[in-house]
């Protein structure tokens, strides 16, 4: 089965007072790490959404082998991303799943994306990382899926809303024992 990995990081930061795919942290930016891990889960192709006024320096940074995708709606909010990410991922690939992780998570590692994508089967065919019973990111869908997925998504919200929904198709994957989700929303979210 092949598994793509799908960076969200189209917002403009409006909390933050810029893209967030620019802001760094540990030495790296924050899409360098949603990146590095997408490829030390073994996701293959890695695309990531952009839209805000990201810098060019940004999308010239990534690596050769990652995709990038322009979300031209990424005011709307997280749907407008995830939409555009699943239907380049429909037309450009032919990856059987989508492991799909936010730029602003930088807790969520290659095991937490590792965890989510071995779980998919035949009978429950998306996957949600849960925290201590919340389910948050990452989350792995597969290629079934995304026509539903696309044409239910709206606003702000990612795919937590479908999920819930069809929580006959879901396998919730413990990740709490790897540390808390922390999203970061402000200048002061960043771990010090």
């Amino acid at each position: 089965m092949r598994h793509a990995g799908l960076v969200l990081a189209a917002g403009s930061g409006s909390r933050f007072g810029r893209p967030k795919a620019e802001v760094g942290y540990d030495g790296r930016t924050l899409l360098d790490r949603a990146v590095d891990a997408c490829r030390s889960a073994e996701l293959r192709p890695v695309v990531v959404v952009l839209g805000a006024r990201i810098a060019p320096r940004v999308r010239l940074a990534l690596p050769a082998h990652v995709d990038t995708v322009t979300n031209t709606q990424w005011r709307t909010g997280m749907a407008s991303s995830l939409r555009t990410g699943l239907l380049h991922l429909t037309d450009e690939t032919d990856a059987d799943a989508a492991v799909v992780t936010l730029v602003d998570t930088p807790s969520v590692g290659a095991e937490h994306l590792l965890r989510v994508r071995r779980v998919l089967d035949a009978a429950r065919p998306a996957a949600v990382a849960s925290y201590g019973g919340a389910w948050r990111t990452p989350v792995a869908l597969g290629r079934g899926l995304w026509p539903s997925v696309v044409a239910s998504v709206s606003g702000d919200r990612g795919a937590g809303p479908w999920l819930r929904s069809h929580p006959e198709l879901v396998i919730p994957v413990e990740c709490g024992d790897l540390g808390p989700w922390t999203d970061i929303d402000t200048p002061e979210d960043l771990p010090r």
